[in-house]
């Protein structure tokens, strides 16, 4: 009797883990509908199968190329371009889920792909498609808001919308901020255990242990807070995907894709994609 006890407590805590583990903010996605969604986006734009890719699409699609230039899911489909990473068998691919929001990363080398997938009543779909390509070496300055940060550490060019908007945005300027004081502990307050940053403008994937690292050394390694030009946030409850375009004091504009994540009683950001803009363009 004894043993039948401690079997059922051992089973009891074995499948109280298990929930745990898939109940995890920022778990790795399992939705099966996810990732069919998205092996059929990989292969729909491999093959420049537009109408297949277009079913797959949001209607706020962005597909943000390694040079910088952005397109809405018409011109998307008026001309198919190219996926940077076109086989992803041999890349590091990782998931991550989070209620209506999913994201897929796949990196090669230098070469690094963000798909942000939300659910809408219809199905998942893509709402962003954004490329990175890192540089050959360490970066030998670093473009940044320059020496006083007024913007984007004490105020920026965006009107919330809605109280999530508000409170990202709060988080956001937080995170800035202490970037510039080089305040690593609470930089990684406001960052997921699974945040990863990526730039045009640096050489490195920057996980939340190393960013740290580089901030307790006071060092940006290619990444530094830029002022906002503007902003768009889709808000889906417990995440935010964040959108924006930044100006640094010198260098190529960067579009930038940020998604944040309700947890506890304050906003992380789980994820940092920034793209420089080599021509001009608008929104």
């Amino acid at each position: 009797m004894k043993r039948c006890t401690a079997i059922a407590m051992t089973v009891g805590l074995l499948c109280a883990g298990l929930v745990a583990l898939l109940m995890a903010p920022g778990a790795v996605a399992q939705d099966a509908a996810v990732l069919a969604a998205d092996s059929a986006f990989v292969q729909a734009a491999g093959k420049s199968d537009k109408a297949a890719l277009a079913a797959l699409l949001d209607a706020n699609f962005s597909w943000t190329d390694m040079s910088g230039k952005t397109l809405t899911g018409a011109q998307v489909a008026q001309a198919m371009p190219k996926l940077l990473i076109g086989d992803e068998s041999k890349a590091e691919v990782k998931r991550y889920a989070y209620g209506q929001v999913a994201v897929v990363q796949a990196g090669s080398g230098l070469m690094h792909v963000l798909r942000v997938w939300v659910k809408r009543p219809a199905g998942w779909r893509a709402l962003v498609y954004q490329e990175v390509k890192l540089l050959d070496a360490p970066p030998t300055a670093t473009p940044g808001a320059g020496k006083d940060c007024v913007n984007p550490c004490k105020g920026v060019p965006f009107q919330a919308k809605t109280e999530n908007e508000r409170a990202v945005m709060s988080s956001y300027t937080a995170l800035e901020s202490s970037v510039m004081a080089r305040d690593a502990e609470k930089w990684a307050s406001l960052v997921g255990d699974e945040f990863a940053a990526l730039s045009s403008n640096s050489n490195k994937l920057l996980d939340r242990a190393t960013r740290k690292e580089e901030l307790a050394r006071s060092t940006l390694a290619g990444l530094a807070p830029t002022p906002l030009s503007w902003a768009h946030m889709s808000d889906f409850g417990n995440a935010v995907v964040m959108e924006s375009e930044h100006q640094p004091d010198r260098g190529k504009p960067l579009h930038v894709t940020r998604v944040w994540v309700k947890r506890g009683a304050g906003w992380v950001e789980t994820l940092s994609y920034q793209t420089s803009i080599q021509a001009a363009a608008g929104r």
